[in-house]
């Protein structure tokens, strides 16, 4: 049995009504009203790093003070809502904003911050991208699949009981493993874990405090329990470790087996998103879920949430994702997160600190062909989920009005057309907002339409309504269908079912939805970091019928394209247990596809479409088996990352009480373009500038590399020293750039490369470069 979802910006759609209308992909963050007490909110408390290791000690001490603002124990133990200290410490308390003021003030305190929320941004993408469990030499089966490896998922939950989360033949629990399996409304700890599931808590405090009274399971078809009762962290789950289950389709679309990039990994799951108003997930409980999580002893943590636009400063510190994310990283933990998806416009991406590594959503190689025959017999094809084995044949119309009138474009149609009754509607969709147009649909059904042909300027298909014919077709291919309605006086058209396409000649696409760089709040950090999969990923999800093992669905989104890489890291992992999260980061975003790998180009979605730059998908497509044997990685640790702090502009006192040892930055305030990262951004080149860069060999020890530049013309670009040369000794070296411009007017951003080659590996760091002319108007 399976479900169709679509999962993307402003819309997810599902199936029946079991499920409905939850998870908007697009990341909002945004403050829910104080609907108990207006004068009292839950803010949190942010201390940085533990001062010691005695955890009772520590939330005694966070009792303490808040009883020197609130008055007594009693208010004390009344207000509290979280304790935060494992990972750093802290807490989260509900209290006035005088009071929060007045708290700020206490020694120890770095930041006092009003809790917000955020909501999740939601068979054949392994084998598409190199990793088939049938070959011996690709990195899944050199990784052992991932064995040993925890991978923790801050989602809505989880399906315990789906096949695709079965433990068999998977090892023993680590014996670092300190998690629980807690359990709680319809969900026993004791029977839902096992040696593939190894823990599950869910955190809520944060929500119910800001709330002002208890979440209604009932009212919001919800669990109180790790139970994922919306979908998404299920399918997000079985795409990061899910295991082995053949025959998995939606109603025959995708037939195939279904795994996980990293089947032989265990998986810890962390609910912190819940269906109130849509879906929302609480600040405090999602730092909550880090400190846990950090303590638990994961390896991998896939966050498939983002902040919505515009972004906080990292100075600002009013997002406990980089909070949370800079601890796990300083602990060794590599931290994989959703770049968003308010594509396709600039400066949308999300998640921008650079110890995290941020994903964007590519198509895959495969598409759902579905024929047209027009009444003339011509065959058109289209794209559609038309699943079944009979035709729908009926009348054609369009929604023809005098040019004295505006346009009915699809969003426009009502189910008070009542012309559309018995027919097929063709429409022209004017703009890509997915929920309209899923209304638009709905209208069209519920107005006793048989079936709609949408033309959209997207080329690549998302699912519409569901148990109900939608086909898309190009602008070009819509234009043609109405040349056959206004040639006849009698239109008529037979849809098909849809069958499954793989390979040629699909292309890989990044998607329509995904967000794009530069970096709104830090345009010299380039993201996103990497694209993977996800468009039409077809995953778990919650069945209909509790005693169903399978059910799966289609979901697009950078939510998708996440877990995707959390996989890929699960198995470098796995391979690699002593590379830093760096490290890791570094060898996935240098061996990244920017072409396919028949050699052509890759295109970003977009009006128009376009080819595909650093800012639409970082280094490329993921590529894991390059990124399993790298030669090369930029590698970084807490001080490279203090480097950076000190260029944003934090003080001393602040990044002292976020690491682990004393710290002061220099006098002169250093330069961002200097931190190891493997990518070079410089967003406002005024005269030529030198950068540094040290690469660490991962390869051969006796390795001699040579560089090489590409870029567009009037951009300069020199390195020395042009050849580096490793040994036992030398393992790692410094080099520099120097990048200079013979632009004399301010324009766009120019992209090339930087490539390190032995002959064997290619190391490729994208270069970003935007000229910036003074300007005099006077």
């Amino acid at each position: 049995m399976g479900f169709l979802l679509h999962d993307q910006k402003n819309t997810m759609i599902m199936s029946f009504v079991l499920v409905p209308l939850l998870l908007i992909l697009n990341m909002h963050y945004y403050m829910l009203p104080a609907l108990a007490d207006s004068k009292r909110n839950v803010y949190i408390i942010y201390m940085g790093k533990r001062q010691h290791l005695d955890v009772e000690l520590l939330t005694k001490t966070h009792h303490d003070m808040l009883v020197t603002v609130l008055g007594s124990e009693e208010t004390s133990e009344d207000s509290i809502v979280y304790s935060y200290k494992h990972g750093f410490s802290g807490f989260a308390a509900k209290m006035t904003k005088a009071q929060a003021l007045k708290l700020s003030k206490l020694p120890g305190v770095i930041h006092v911050t009003r809790n917000r929320f955020y909501k999740v941004q939601t068979t054949r993408s392994w084998d598409y991208l190199g990793l088939s469990s049938t070959s011996l030499s690709n990195l899944l089966n050199k990784s052992k699949m991932g064995n040993g490896v925890i991978i923790g998922l801050l989602d809505t939950g989880i399906w315990p009981e789906l096949e695709v989360f079965n433990d068999e033949n998977l090892g023993p629990i680590p014996s670092r493993w300190r998690g629980v399996c807690e359990s709680g409304q319809h969900f026993d700890g004791a029977k839902a874990c096992n040696r593939k599931l190894i823990g599950a808590r869910y955190f809520i405090s944060g929500l119910e405090a800001e709330y002002g009274q208890p979440y209604n399971t009932s009212e919001n078809d919800d669990y109180m329990s790790p139970r994922d009762s919306s979908g998404h962290g299920t399918h997000t789950s079985s795409i990061a470790g899910g295991s082995f289950v053949a025959n998995a389709s939606y109603d025959g679309l995708g037939l195939g087996t279904v795994r996980g990039g990293a089947p032989g990994a265990h998986l810890a799951i962390y609910k912190v998103c819940w269906r109130l108003y849509g879906g929302v997930c609480a600040d405090a409980d999602v730092l909550k879920a880090f400190d846990e999580a950090i303590n638990d002893g994961v390896d991998v943590l896939s966050v498939s949430l983002a902040a919505d636009i515009p972004l906080y400063s990292e100075v600002d510190h009013r997002g406990s994702i980089p909070i949370g994310s800079f601890h796990a990283v300083a602990k060794g933990i590599t931290v994989v997160c959703a770049a968003g998806n308010a594509g396709p416009r600039a400066e949308t991406v999300q998640n921008t600190a650079p110890w995290i590594l941020t994903v964007a959503a590519s198509t895959v190689d495969r598409s759902f062909p579905t024929p047209i025959t027009l009444g003339n017999n011509q065959t058109i094809i289209g794209q559609a989920m038309f699943t079944g084995e009979d035709t729908v044949s009926a009348a054609l119309v369009y929604p023809e009005v005098s040019d004295l009138m505006p346009p009915r474009n699809c969003e426009s149609l009502s189910s008070n057309d009542d012309w559309m009754a018995g027919k097929i509607v063709l429409c022209f969709a004017s703009d890509y907002n997915q929920s309209l147009l899923n209304d638009a649909i709905l209208s069209v059904k519920a107005a006793g339409g048989l079936g709609v042909i949408v033309s959209r300027s997207s080329s690549n298909y998302y699912p519409y309504a569901m148990n109900f014919p939608c086909l898309q077709v190009t602008y070009e291919t819509g234009t043609q269908i109405l040349y056959y309605i206004r040639s006849t006086s009698n239109p008529q058209v037979r849809l098909s079912p849809s069958r499954t396409h793989i390979g040629k000649p699909v292309s890989t696409n990044v998607a329509y939805f995904s967000s794009r760089g530069p970096s709104s709040n830090v345009p010299a950090i380039l993201k996103p970091d990497i694209a993977a999969p996800g468009v039409q990923i077809l995953a778990a999800i919650p069945p209909f019928d509790e005693t169903t093992t399978g059910a799966f669905a289609f979901l697009s989104g950078t939510s998708m394209a996440t877990p995707h890489v959390s996989g890929i890291v699960a198995l470098l992992k796995s391979l690699y247990p002593d590379w830093s999260p760096a490290a890791i980061k570094s060898a996935i975003i240098t061996t990244g596809l920017t072409s396919h790998q028949s050699g052509g180009p890759i295109f970003a979605e977009g009006e128009p479409p376009k080819l595909a730059d650093p800012f639409d998908f970082g280094g490329g497509i993921v590529n894991p088996n390059s990124a399993a044997d790298p030669g090369l990685v930029y590698d970084m640790n807490t001080e490279n990352y203090v480097h950076y702090l000190c260029a944003m502009g934090y003080n001393n006192s602040d990044i002292f009480q976020l690491t682990e040892h004393p710290v002061v930055c220099p006098s002169k305030q250093p330069s961002i373009l200097d931190v190891n990262l493997p990518s070079i951004t410089i967003p406002n080149l005024k005269k030529p500038t030198i950068l540094t860069r040290t690469v660490t060999n991962v390869g051969p020890v006796n390795s001699k590399y040579k560089a090489s530049v590409e870029f567009a013309s009037g951009i300069n670009v020199a390195v020395r020293p042009e050849t580096l040369i490793f040994s036992s000794r030398t393992k790692a070296i410094s080099f520099s750039v120097m990048i200079s411009s013979a632009h004399n007017v301010n324009a766009g951003y120019y992209f090339g490369s930087l490539k390190w080659t032995d002959g064997v590996h290619v190391v490729r760091s994208p270069i970003s470069v935007r000229t910036e002319v003074g300007e005099s108007f006077f």
